[in-house]
């Protein structure tokens, strides 16, 4: 079984999928990724599926994009940018070179496909990324993940601002957010973004924006509005239940709220140790 070990000590190793075809990347039992390198369309994790749905009804169909990820993982999404999107230029800021290591020798990148990752904090790195890229990326996906956790200052009013400023007047920020009952930390962020941002939808599973179990929101927000006709067509993307949430439903999730700010973030919560049992 391929594994490394990370800077604060955690074991990431790439297991066989229990569940279906591809593989796992498991970061101290914490699924975080989930590759098939026969099919980069299989993104099988239903937080991605929903960030595929986004993504799908970004410029004209197989249209390449520019696209900027914060945390590699497994690099599933610049896979799938590259597989239904060919010739996208996309940037990787990753903070565990082991990790990029464990992931290039055995889950080996497309050959051609132009995906720079870059080793450093997914915050600092943003202003590292060529000047040519400010102002100009059509996606921009922040997926950070220490263990089982989004480190806090990944999370604040200040931290959109600088993403914000990458993002074409039309480009699109997809945040995975986890969260469990009563989504305290979900709806908190949903207040950060939407202080940023204009333009600002969620999606989920019912259950978990109800806040109903501990599971991932994604959060999906622009300067311009996004389309009304996405919103059929991102339920009808499933996956099932699907919910997609704007106006004023965010409104009520985010009442009585303050923004975050890199004076009072904190982590996300961790997830029951039971969460990912096998």
């Amino acid at each position: 079984m391929p594994q490394t070990r990370l800077g604060d000590g955690s074991i990431a190793r790439i297991v066989p999928s229990p569940y279906t075809t591809g593989s796992e990347l498991v970061v101290d039992g914490t699924p975080q990724s989930h590759v098939d390198l026969r099919d980069p369309s299989h993104l099988h994790f239903e937080y991605v599926e929903r960030m595929g749905a986004v993504i799908d009804r970004l410029r004209m169909p197989g249209q390449p994009l520019t696209a900027v990820h914060l945390g590699a993982g497994a690099l599933t999404i610049p896979r799938y940018v590259e597989h239904t999107r060919p010739g996208s230029r996309q940037q990787v800021i990753e903070l565990e070179p082991a990790l990029v290591d464990l992931v290039r020798e055995h889950l080996p990148l497309p050959k051609g496909a132009a995906i720079r990752i870059r080793i450093g904090d997914a915050r600092a790195g943003l202003s590292r990324l060529p000047a040519s890229m400010t102002g100009n990326v059509d996606l921009l996906v922040s997926d950070v993940y220490a263990g089982a956790q989004t480190p806090a200052h990944l999370t604040t009013v200040e931290f959109y601002t600088a993403a914000s400023h990458l993002l074409a007047p039309d480009g699109v920020l997809l945040v995975n957010v986890a969260d469990g009952a009563g989504l305290p930390f979900a709806r908190r962020q949903i207040a950060t973004v939407r202080a940023v941002f204009a333009h600002v939808i969620v999606l989920a599973e019912v259950q978990v924006l109800k806040g109903r179990r501990f599971g991932n929101i994604v959060i999906a927000a622009s300067h311009a509005p996004m389309p009304t006709e996405w919103l059929p067509r991102l339920m009808a993307a499933g996956p099932h239940p699907a919910k997609v949430a704007q106006g004023a439903e965010l409104d009520e999730l985010a009442r009585g709220l303050r923004p975050v700010t890199d004076a009072d973030a904190t982590p996300s919560p961790k997830p029951s140790a039971t969460l990912f049992g096998r």
